[in-house]
Formats: C-alpha cells, sequence, structure tokens
C-alpha cells in the first residue's frame, strides 16, 4: 500500500457523472475500471519487492526522496491543466499539504523501506494490510465516524492477526513485548497510512485526486530531503549500481507515476469505495511476487495472522451494521 489518498466521497463525480460526460455506460466503465484498479495493486505490490531487493544497497530514506521526487517530476506535467488550482491551494494551504504529505508519503514509505531490511516482503504485505482497520478507528475518534459492534469485532481480530504476524507466532514474545524491529516499522507505516487518509478525508482540499497526489509527492519528498541527507551525513550511500538504477526506475515509473494514475483512473470508474476495496489484491501479490522472485516462502505465523486480518476485514467492511446472525 503505498499512500494513494482515498478521496472523499464528495471529492470524485459519482461513476454516473462521469459516464454522462465521457458518453461511455456505467457497465464499460466499470470494464475499464477493474483492470486498471488491479494494476494499480500489482505495480504496488512491486514496490516491496523492488524495495526488498535493493534494501542492502539503498538507505531507506534516499529511496523515499527519491521515488517521491522522481514521480512528482513524472506526473507534474500531466496535471497542466490544474497547476492554477494547485498553486492557490499551496498559498492557502501549504502547511497541511506538508504535514499529510510528511505522514503519508515520507514517513510511510520511509518505514516501509526500512521495515524491508530485516523482514520478509511477504510479512510486511500482511502487516500492511492490517492499515483499512486501522483507518475506521481512527476515524470514530477523529472524524466522529460511528464504528459500531461489527467493525469493532473486526478491528480486534485484525489486531489480534497483526500481533500473531509480528511475535512470530510466540505467545511468549508477546508477553515479553519481544518483537523483531523491522515487523514494528512496518506496523509504524500501517499507522501512518491510516492516519494520513483520515486526514485526507477530513482535509477535503477541494482538487481532484491526481493533482492533489502530486502536490503530496512533492511535499513528501520535501520533507523526506533531511532524512536522506543525514544518511549521506552519516556515510550510508546509495549504492548506483544496475540494480540500484533499476530498482528506482521501477519505484518511480510503474510502481510510482503509472500506479498513482491508474489509481485515479479506478476511482474515476469505479467510485473511491469500490477502488479501495481492491487493495486487499496487494497482500495477495505481494506474496506470490516475492516467492517467485525473492525465493521467500509464507510462515505458519503469516498464514494465521493473514486469516485473522482476513477475518477482521470481512466483519468490519461485509457484515452490515444491523445485521443479526441467523434472522432473515
Amino acid at each position: 500500500m503505498q499512500a494513494v489518498p482515498i478521496s472523499h466521497p464528495g471529492e470524485q463525480p459519482a461513476v454516473g457523472t462521469i459516464s454522462s460526460l465521457t458518453g461511455s455506460s456505467p457497465t464499460l466503465s466499470s470494464f475499464t475500471g477493474y483492470p486498471a484498479a488491479v494494476l494499480c495493486w500489482l505495480l504496488s505490490a512491486g514496490v516491496y519487492i523492488a524495495a526488498k531487493w535493493v534494501a542492502p544497497e539503498m538507505p531507506p530514506w534516499g529511496l523515499c526522496f527519491w521515488r517521491l521526487t522522481l514521480a512528482c517530476a513524472i506526473l507534474l506535467p500531466i496535471v497542466h491543466r490544474h497547476h492554477g488550482a494547485m498553486i492557490t491551494l499551496l498559498r492557502a494551504r501549504s502547511l497541511e499539504i506538508v504535514a499529510v504529505g510528511a505522514i503519508g508519503l515520507t514517513l510511510c514509505q520511509g518505514m516501509i523501506y526500512r521495515g524491508l531490511n530485516e523482514t520478509d516482503a511477504s510479512t510486511a504485505g500482511i502487516i500492511m494490510a492490517l492499515s483499512p482497520v486501522m483507518t475506521m478507528v481512527l476515524a470514530r475518534f477523529v472524524l466522529g465516524e460511528p464504528l459500531g459492534l461489527w467493525k469493532s469485532l473486526g478491528a480486534l481480530a485484525a489486531l489480534a492477526g497483526m500481533l500473531v504476524t509480528v511475535a512470530h507466532g510466540d505467545l511468549t514474545a508477546l508477553l515479553r513485548l519481544s518483537f523483531s524491529p523491522g515487523e514494528l516499522w512496518i506496523v509504524g507505516s500501517a499507522f501512518c497510512w491510516a492516519l494520513y487518509t483520515v486526514l485526507v478525508r477530513r482535509a477535503k482540499f477541494g482538487i481532484e485526486l491526481l493533482p492533489l497526489v502530486v502536490l503530496l509527492l512533492g511535499a513528501g519528498a520535501l520533507v523526506a530531503l533531511p532524512f536522506h541527507l543525514w544518511e549521506l551525513f552519516n556515510d550510508e550511500r546509495s549504492a548506483m549500481n544496475g540494480d540500484g538504477l533499476l530498482a528506482l526506475a521501477y519505484l518511480a515509473g510503474p510502481g510510482g507515476a503509472l500506479m498513482y494514475y491508474l489509481y485515479n483512473r479506478s476511482v474515476e470508474t469505479l467510485g473511491a469505495s469500490r477502488a479501495s476495496m481492491l487493495l486487499y489484491l496487494q497482500t495477495v501479490f505481494v506474496a506470490i511476487l516475492a516467492y517467485l522472485l525473492l525465493g521467500e516462502s509464507l510462515h505458519d505465523y503469516d498464514l494465521v495472522g493473514a486469516a485473522f486480518i482476513v477475518a477482521g476485514i470481512v466483519l468490519a467492511t461485509v457484515v452490515k451494521p444491523g445485521a443479526i446472525p441467523g434472522k432473515a
């Protein structure tokens, strides 16, 4: 999950509205939207693989800075029609843009890259699947959105899955609070993603999603720069060899600018809710790619943790608030 803003329902046109503007039917829009969403999350999963692949050669904050900077540079010309609105928004709410970009792009991604130094990509993907449930809990306190019984049970089940994964299935590790630093960095990243999503919904910046992404990418790169400079000061320099350049090219291009564009496209055609629900495909794609490209295999505790997280997601997002088992 690469910190793609989940748009507020009021900020994106409905599917029917877009269909009327483009002359296409809702069925055709959905037909083009679903492949865009699936490819978006496949490319996002590839970010975990690329970052894990070059973790020994490229420090996390340098990777974060260059990915955000290059993705912003690629997308900036594409949103040229919105430059006026973007400048107006920056003048009026620059501190909010920087704060949200720092949380959702700098910290979220930097923590992922830092955690991948010490944990498997597949484990990171499983933990990041917890973030939508975290979002629901934070939305209760920040936005005042009702949580309800089923969402509460889902949050508890997902939390249990996260603890099982982080503790590697060792209950005594939970009692000793003995966790792997790598998994804890990923948990921190998931929390930043959840907080970021809530803050974007609360802010209601009032511009289209893709121009907003470009602004947040630029803000995230600006905040990541001091962290990268600190790495350079401590002689943690990126190894700009063939592997490093190839990974960075993927992170900035297909796994960066193209991924953000495809997500924007899927939101336009499917709506924010349906497009966002498909992000759970990312965890599946990460596990498959990590097995094929990195030689990773899922551990028993990963499977148990994933089962709890999936159960939590189902309880929180699928079960209707008024549903009573055994009744029609």
